[in-house]
């Protein structure tokens, strides 16, 4: 047995990313003994469950990486599977030692943005998939949480879903549950636990009230493991019920982006959820003017929702303190629809649509405030 090599191996190995998690899998004690014969790496792993579904490909990227080492041929894998013990172990390092708490709440790091509008069919999932997506473009660490309960689209629109209507089911690791991830951006939804059957109850549908819809909001910011994000968005059911009063109750310091069509009929609605969401001490840092002026091939303009609506929400938001500005105007877009119904955002499969391009300004306008630690407590105490 060569021990460099089986040191190069073991370093080689410990570095391969865990799909789910998102950390080094020698990181997080995947793996096990490992030793060198010949050019023969045998090499042992511990997954988290018995079925993890990313197992084939961590598989294949261990192996990968074990060959990579000078001198190695071939790679003996064994794959386990953690103890009880060592999953509780790596669940509470994951937490960074704290009790079961929501850590997104006042003091979080990561920037919270939770999109709204007054009534349904403005097109706001659309723009949140567009702009979860776009941000993670960026580089930025981005999670989304799918809070319209009884309207969820999400998973559909970020490719999620499956031939067959079914939608990945979050890996859970004793009582932490690990979001899938689509075009790089984190996501969990109520559509990935509903029980799918035949005809109509293949679709899926929750009939909830206020109490139901409150703990799953709270389970989906408490028990998600989301890491380390720049940014979580919140695709906001429409309206100010019980969601928004819930959101705004755990989530007083989350951000607002208001989402509206043209028409009055959008946004003088719109203009109420901005006006619950500061009641409950949120901040309303700009509207999104969706469905606005097409430009046709002839080099005309078609206004089939009338124009001005977001610029007068963002007005009607606007006071002595506070400046709502109009940070993003999209224009009416067949490709951001057809993208949408494919399961790929049009910011990355057609970045050069004109609504892809609005929203990828947006994201960046939104980039260019960061998070920070201006503010924020800090995790210890001077002696």
């Amino acid at each position: 047995m060569s021990a460099p090599a089986a040191d190069a191996v073991r370093t080689a190995v410990g570095a391969v990313p865990d799909p789910e998690l998102r950390r080094p899998i020698g990181e997080l004690d995947m793996v096990r003994d490992i030793t060198v014969d010949g050019s023969v790496a045998h090499v042992a792993i511990a997954l988290t469950i018995v079925g993890c579904p990313a197992a084939d490909r961590i598989a294949a990227d261990v192996r990968a990486a074990a060959a990579s080492v000078p001198g190695i041929t071939d790679v003996a894998l064994e794959v386990g599977v953690m103890t009880p013990a060592e999953r509780h172990a790596l669940t509470e390092r994951l937490r960074g030692g704290r009790s079961r708490e929501m850590p997104f709440g006042p003091g979080t790091l990561t920037r919270v943005i939770a999109v709204t509008s007054g009534k349904g069919g403005v097109g706001k999932s659309t723009v949140t998939a567009n702009l979860a997506a776009a941000l993670a473009e960026r580089g930025l660490a981005v999670g989304l949480i799918d809070a319209d309960v009884h309207g969820f689209s999400i998973p559909g629109q970020l490719g999620l879903v499956a031939e067959d209507g079914t939608v990945p089911q979050p890996t859970r690791v004793d009582d932490l549950m690990l979001p899938p991830v689509a075009h790089g951006v984190k996501v969990i939804s109520i559509g990935m636990f509903l029980r799918r059957g035949e005809g109509d109850a293949a679709v899926g549908a929750v009939a909830w009230r206020g109490p139901m819809l409150h703990r799953t909001v709270q389970q989906f910011l408490t028990d998600v493991y989301f890491g380390d994000l720049d940014v979580l968005l919140l695709d906001m059911p429409p309206g100010t019920g019980d969601v928004a009063i819930s959101v705004g109750q755990l989530l007083p310091n989350a951000e607002v982006l208001v989402v509206t069509t043209p028409q009055t009929a959008a946004s003088e609605v719109a203009v109420r959820s901005g006006l619950v969401a500061r009641q409950t001490g949120q901040r309303v840092i700009g509207v999104v003017e969706n469905m606005a002026a097409m430009a046709l091939p002839d080099g005309t303009t078609l206004d089939l929702f009338g124009a001005g609506g977001g610029a007068a929400v963002a007005a009607a938001l606007s006071g002595a303190d506070s400046e709502v500005p109009l940070l993003a105007s999209v224009p009416l877009s067949p490709t951001l629809r057809t993208d949408a119904d494919a399961g790929t955002p049009a910011v990355i499969a057609h970045p050069d649509d004109p609504a892809a391009r609005a929203i990828a300004d947006l994201s960046a306008a939104l980039a260019r405030s960061p998070r920070g630690l201006s503010g924020k407590p800090l995790p210890f105490r001077p002696r």
